[in-house]
């Protein structure tokens, strides 16, 4: 059948209302359409690659197969237009909202504190949904499950689970098995033994009622259109593309012979004919910084095929034999068309029916498909796809090819079929397909009696990530004996296409499944599969190991199986059978406890209590409103930033010439377009907004497209050529620059005692791993002699002048100066590496620039921490005053000191175009331009060396921080000073002296994030004291106690004077609570008695200052109204991003004015109410805010008292109006002047901080020596917060924060390429805590009887501190390595740096198979990637 000539009409619904689009375009991603075209904003942008969850919508369709409406969510980011012919769509507008009435979904995740920030509530809430649209009492299970695939920056998941959690069916709980006959639904109990004791945070007794009857029906229209089956094609005509989707199997086949190089597309991916693709985007880098695409992947809202335009896309998802099931005696024949989540539900289904013996290739496809993509990307991907991707990485191929599936090909010339092995696939994104063939089906057998098979993978996140090494492996056995009658093994993520080890099997074939077989198969498979060292991805010899360790897993599993059935030849250890054991993931859950407010506080005093974030209904319904959820203005245009693609290099050329000729582009600007100033001083160094003359790193803003659309824009602005000329040197690394002796001025120390002194008291000096010596020679020259270990010979010497012992400044040539005698001789200090951190907020940056066509004024509506500093800086830009720039913020999705800097520049750029062109610019970034150009956590390197007596007492310690500042200074110099001030935790260490190096570099620069250096600072000396312990012997919990502050009045190591009585209360009570000694003896015990499997515990202290150490920013102002109908208006200087500033404000006003808090409303961040507001940052921002609007409040009830008293019987109302009608003004300025902190770095002393905040953590962790995985089984925090404002916001702040650490210094690995190219970009490379990565088991409790004379009713700020508390879960590793180690024979010391991956922890691991797996290939290779 010819291709249909004229367009069709696209028909489907959303939520409830039938849409017809006569001009569909094939390039439109439901996401965009919905954003922009239904103004349907509560479905958020987060990645545009189906990473995150943010999107996600309910897309329902009649089934003809299954003869049933089939309920899925779904990413709208990945779902072309197109594809929704006769589909129902639901967003979170559908499902409820304040306007009516909400749906429980959305109540119960706002009422159980679910809701932070906000961005990824909507998501949450449809995916809930979803799920009760399926089933209306889901298992524990199935809620994990349908969360998987939404992220959250903010709560750390628990509050989000507890509240989903309440649709659970009670009799089938507790499934989390807790303890003491208490289900895990309860929420909240008295202590007995502490009355004033809560642990309820919410209640369950008000939530409306779950009633399906209520939900949006499925059209009759589209059911009808459903069941017609007319067999017609749709076809869709573009600007660019044309869509044909045939409704026949042979309208299909013959479609593919007309257009053979036409993409086929079921669900978002291909099923022959040309290179197919996954849901998520697989990137290659043929240059480093532009990266390409292979397959369906989104620019902005618009399909992107392969980085270029195909004319024709044909479409498979209506033809049903591509979605079919059907089953036979000897298996499972599935539709190539049928989604991986069908699939799954059939194989399961399998898997309960059969005997087991029959059901084992089942059962490993079922394994790999519970950790592959999410649910929402399952939903949509197919089997099909998934083989035809041709990608290693893609789990399936390996499992089908070792179960010998049998695939289906059907073309014109009629059906073939193929066996799936490693010859199918021809080459990576290739396979032997002929172009017009299409995958029909494949045949997935049942198992045979003898035959045994195993899927295993490993991936940076146990779950909802790509597999770093997937394997299929399958032995048959000779009839009742353990000879091998057969063996395949099958390897993805070694090569281009998957690998089956040949060689390997046919010499094992034949032989007897025992150990030496298993070492002959190790030896075979270490010959046999090599990995060039230069192989695209790193982790050589990671996988190299991963390939051996997976086999030993496999030969153990056989032998345990052969056992059962009376046959094995020997015995598998039962420390063994641990290595066999999957982790398990189960919903988060715990105790949180805080002490209730006093008897005598009235009920309608709202300060202490657990009350919801102010927008969370707002935010759960979708109708909470974001930058980009702003309306577009009449004419506004878009920008998108054209970056540099080099590192360090002179700019010869810029040609825009190409892009503006495209029409709908209006302007490129650059440097010279500026009106104002493009360079400008910060603290001394120049800041560019545009490179000039020469680029600094990759991704520097060079200049930017302006165009009618945010699509146009972005393909605009890869059409600009800039012409470059290298220039030397150029590094990136912490080492580079110091044997560059690149760093930002100032360098910072603080001492206190005398080192040297300190050092020649102790026992014991604290000594590096390093092969080199440091000779001092006359303090004048440093030499750097380098000796060989095994021979003590001198292999190299350098010398360098210095300026400070330990400390290289300049070198210097030996023999221009007389050297004498070495006078001081210091050994390799021990370091500690800690890597840098995404911010991933959710919402990325971005700003609406408005002129106004006045005197140069312009408004701003933009996501920043920071507005005073934005107004500032776009003023300076367009050279006018700060007066007429007024900046906005209504809120931001998520920011964690990522939104205070480089949104200045960004809003400059947009406020540039919008002068330029006389009209509103929209800057919405990407995921990927996001990460590349505004940077994250600063990399550090800790180098110390350490003085300690036989009981772990610490008498001194000479510490070196230097961290990776990037290529301008921005706040590095700030963040350093801030991790030497928190070089002590709480430590009373007598002699000690720390000195701080920013370094300067050719990456982005490093800017804020949460913790600003402090998490840095600590975990040096924390890992010094974790060093110290394992030298002297002790338990590393016992170097902590006796290293502590004791004193009531102690003074830090800058001389500031504090009490450490409830930082010690913490760690008593962390003790008390953790069961930790208990605890300890059972880690001990399943050591002992588990050889690949280690468990570790750790429990750290915390001392974090809070406030800035920087006088001025230590204010806070607002800005209260009362109007006429008693409503109060309050304004601040703070910006709420999820950390409930607002809420705090609304519940202080409302103590001091005694009016309800539904009475009173907080409208945005506004610079033109506010001048001058100082950051919403260093946890400062409720202390501030939370001062200025009791001081504000306070003015208004002085004056309003004498009404009062003269009329006592008034209402508040009533006193309002008296008070009007008496010209008593009613709004009031508040202002708090903070506290006058200052340091100095002369004299190492000074009040740093305005109080500090203590607390403590425990956990325990589990890992997998094999492989490198781990699970955090249980985490215990105790948190002084003084009188916390709001229990719930802040057990919230302490739990999100500890989960963002925990990625921190786990799983959050940031890999740049050696030019300099960041190339984690997104969701797919750049993995942060999921669902699955959560403690199972996370208790929060909030120091009782605390006070804090210095703040606001005696609270404490919490937004920083407990990131640090990730540690507990690093430190907890290197001691379950430390067992590891031990029980192998080595040495329980390894350098491990942060984050503690599944690479680090494996190859820390040592055993046979890292030996075996290491290379001996001499010479230097480039690296994939670098530690920076």
């Amino acid at each position: 059948m010819a291709s249909p000539a004229e367009s069709s009409e696209l028909i489907f619904y959303i939520n409830g209302k039938k849409v017809v689009e006569k001009n569909a375009d094939p390039e439109e991603m439901l996401l965009g359409y919905l954003r922009r075209k239904v103004g349907l904003t509560g479905t958020k942008y987060g990645c545009g690659e189906g990473g995150c969850g943010a999107c996600t919508v309910m897309v329902s369709r009649y089934d003809p197969v299954q003869d049933s409406v089939q309920h899925c969510a779904v990413t709208a980011c990945l779902l072309p237009i197109c594809s929704l012919y006769g589909a129902a769509v639901v967003t979170v507008e559908g499902v409820g909202s304040t306007k009516t009435k909400l749906h429980p979904v959305q109540e119960r995740i706002a009422k159980a504190h679910g809701s932070q920030c906000g961005f990824c509530t909507p998501g949450m809430v449809m995916s809930m949904y979803t799920l009760l649209r399926n089933k209306p009492q889901p298992t524990m299970e199935e809620i994990r499950e349908t969360l998987e695939g939404n992220l959250c920056r903010c709560t750390g998941y628990r509050p989000i689970a507890d509240g989903f959690k309440s649709f659970c069916d009670k009799q089938q709980c507790c499934q989390n098995k807790e303890d003491a006959g208490r289900c895990c639904m309860e929420n909240g109990y008295i202590h007995d033994q502490e009355e004033d004791v809560s642990e309820e945070l919410f209640g369950t007794e008000d939530f409306l009622p779950h009633d399906p009857t209520q939900d949006i029906i499925f059209p009759p229209e589209l059911l009808l259109l459903g069941k017609k089956q007319d067999g017609g094609q749709l076809c869709f005509q573009g600007d660019r593309v044309k869509w044909i989707s045939p409704a026949l199997l042979k309208d299909l086949t013959q479609l593919k012979a007309e257009y053979p190089d036409a993409p086929l597309l079921v669900g978002n991916m291909t099923l022959g004919g040309f290179q197919s693709l996954f849901c998520f985007k697989q990137r290659f880098e043929p240059d480093l910084h532009r990266r390409t695409d292979r397959l369906i992947c989104v620019t902005g809202p618009k399909v992107n095929l392969n980085g270029a335009v195909y004319p024709v896309l044909l479409h498979a998802g209506r033809i049903p034999e591509l979605r079919a099931i059907s089953r036979s005696s000897n298996g499972l024949r599935v539709g190539a068309g049928c989604s991986l989540s069908a699939l799954k539900d059939a194989l399961q289904r399998g898997v309960e029916q059969l005997n087991p013996e029959k059901s084992r290739i089942y059962q490993a496809l079922v394994e790999t498909l519970r950790c592959l993509a999410a649910k929402q990307i399952r939903n949509v991907a197919t089997i099909g796809g998934n083989i035809m991707s041709a990608d290693p990485k893609y789990d399936l191929s390996s499992v089908l090819a070792a179960a010998e599936c049998k695939l289906h090909i059907v073309s014109t010339a009629g059906v073939r079929e193929v066996c799936l092995n490693e010859e199918f696939f021809t080459g990576l994104g290739e396979t032997a397909l002929r172009p017009d063939e299409i995958l029909l089906a494949i045949d997935i057998p049942h198992s045979k009696p003898w035959e045994f098979v195993s899927a295993f993978r490993q991936a940076q996140r146990r779950e909802f990530a790509f597999s770093i090494l997937n394997a299929g492996m399958k032995v048959v056995f000779r009839d009742e004996s353990p000879v091998v009658e057969s063996l395949d093994l099958f390897y993805g993520g070694v090569g281009p296409t998957l690998v089956r080890a040949r060689t390997t099997c046919r010499e094992l074939t034949g032989r007897v499944w025992d150990e030496k077989l298993l070492a002959e198969g190790t030896q075979l498979l270490r010959e046999e599969i090599s990995l060039s060292p230069t192989a695209p991805g790193g982790r050589v010899e990671y996988r190299r190991t991963l390939v051996l360790s997976f086999f030993f897993k496999f030969y153990m599993q056989v032998l345990l199986e052969l056992k059962q059935k009376g046959i094995a030849i020997s015995v598998p250890p039962l420390e063994y059978l641990s290595a066999l054991e999957q982790y398990g993931t189960e919903l988060p859950h715990g105790h949180h406890t805080f002490q209730m407010v006093s008897e005598v506080q009235p009920f309608t005093d709202p300060v202490g209590r657990p009350r919801m974030h102010q927008a969370a209904f707002q935010q759960a319904t979708g109708e909470a409103q974001y930058y980009d959820d702003i309306p577009a203005v009449q004419g506004e245009l878009f920008v998108s930033m054209v970056t540099s693609t080099r590192a360090h290099a002179k700019i010869k050329s810029i040609d825009a010439s190409a892009a503006l000729a495209m029409p709908g582009v209006v302007t490129f600007i650059a440097a010279e377009h500026v009106p104002g100033q493009n360079r400008r001083l910060w603290f001394g160094n120049i800041e560019e907004l545009f490179a000039e003359e020469e680029v600094i790193c990759v991704g520097q803003i060079i200049g930017a497209i302006v165009a009618e659309s945010r699509e146009l824009a972005k393909r605009a602005s890869r059409l600009v050529t800039v012409m470059y000329e290298d220039i030397l040197p150029v590094f990136f690394t912490i080492e580079e620059a110091i044997e560059h002796q690149s760093f930002f001025e100032p360098k910072r120390k603080l001492e206190r005692g005398n080192v040297e002194e300190g050092f020649e008291k102790s026992d014991h000096i604290l000594e590096g791993n390093g092969h080199s010596t440091l000779y001092y020679l006359n303090l004048i020259q440093l030499a750097v002699i380098c000796v060989e270990r095994s021979t003590g010979d001198i292999v190299t010497k350098k010398f360098f002048q210095v300026w400070d012992p330990g400390v290289l400044v300049s070198a210097g040539d030996p023999e221009d100066e007389a050297v004498s005698l070495t006078v001081i001789l210091s050994t390799v200090p021990g370091e500690l590496y800690m890597g840098g951190q995404e911010h991933f907020y959710m919402e990325t940056q971005g700003v609406i620039a408005v002129p106004r066509g006045e005197a140069g004024e312009m408004e701003l509506f933009v996501a920043t921490q920071h507005a005073a500093y934005t107004q500032e800086v776009v003023g300076l830009t367009l050279g006018v005053e700060s007066n007429k720039i007024t900046c906005h913020v209504k809120r931001l999705g998520g920011g964690f000191g990522g939104k205070v800097m480089k949104i200045a520049s960004l809003s400059a750029i947009t406020a540039t175009a919008a002068y330029r062109t006389g009209r509103a610019v929209r800057c919405v970034l990407e995921r990927g331009d996001d990460m590349l150009i505004t940077s994250g956590r600063h990399p550090f390197l800790g180098k110390y060396k350490v003085g300690y007596m036989n009981d772990g007492t610490i008498l001194a310690a000479d510490i070196i921080y230097y961290s990776n500042g990037g290529c301008t200074l921005d706040e590095s110099s700030f963040i350093m000073e801030k991790a030497l001030l928190h070089m002590d935790n709480g430590y009373k260490i007598p002699h000690l002296r720390g000195r701080g190096f920013v370094c300067r570099t050719f990456l982005p620069s490093y800017t804020a994030f949460r913790g600003f250096g402090g998490p840095q600072g600590l975990t040096v000396i924390e890992s010094v004291l974790h060093e110290v312990a394992a030298k002297c012997g002790l338990p590393a919990h016992q170097v902590r106690e006796v290293n502590m502050y004791q004193d009531e009045s102690s003074l830090t190591h800058h001389r500031q004077l504090f009490s450490p009585i409830d930082m010690l209360r913490c760690w008593s009570e962390c003790l008390e609570k953790s069961d930790y000694e208990e605890r300890l003896l059972a880690v001990q015990r399943f050591n002992s008695s588990n050889r690949w499997r280690k468990r570790g515990m750790s429990i750290v202290p915390l001392k974090f200052g809070v406030g800035f150490s920087k006088a001025f920013y230590n204010q806070g102002a607002a800005l209260v109204n009362i109007y006429k109908d008693g409503s109060v208006l309050v304004s601040h200087g703070g910006t709420e991003m999820g950390q409930g500033i607002n809420t705090k404000a609304i519940q202080i006003a409302s103590r001091i004015l005694k009016v309800p808090m539904s009475s009173i409303h907080v409208k945005e961040t506004c610079t033109g109410n506010v001048p001058n507001a100082a950051p919403s940052a260093a946890s400062f921002g409720t202390d501030a805010v939370g001062m200025a609007v009791k001081n504000a409040c306070e003015k208004l009830v002085g004056r309003l008292e004498p009404i009062r008293k003269k009329n006592p019987e008034h209402t508040w109302q009533q006193l309002v109006v008296e008070a009007y009608c008496q010209k008593i003004s009613l709004s009031a300025t508040g202002f708090f002047m903070g506290p006058h902190t200052s340091v100095d770095w002369e004299r190492s002393e000074g009040t740093a901080y305005y109080y500090f905040t203590f607390g403590a953590c425990c956990s325990e962790v589990e890992i997998d020596c094999l492989t490198g995985d781990h699970k955090t089984i249980r985490t215990d925090i105790v948190m002084d917060m003084g009188r916390s404002l709001n229990p719930a916001l802040d057990i919230g702040q302490i739990e999100g924060g500890f989960i963002q650490g925990l990625g921190l210094y786990t799983i959050e690995e940031l890999q740049f390429s050696p030019d300099g190219a960041l190339r984690t970009r997104g969701p797919s490379d750049y993995k942060i805590p999921a669902l699955s990565d959560v403690p199972h088991i996370l208790n929060t409790h909030l120091l009782t009887n605390a006070q804090n004379p210095h703040s606001i009713y005696s609270s404490k700020g919490i937004g920083e501190p407990s990131v640090f508390f990730g540690c507990t879960v690093f430190f907890a590793i290197k001691e379950a390595i430390a067992a590891a180690r031990q029980e192998s024979g080595l040495s329980e010391s390894v350098s491990l740096s942060s984050p503690a991956t599944a690479e680090k922890i494996r190859l820390a691991c040592q055993d046979t198979f890292t030996t075996a797996a290491s290379s001996s290939e001499g010479g230097r290779c480039r690296p994939w990637a670098i530690n920076v």
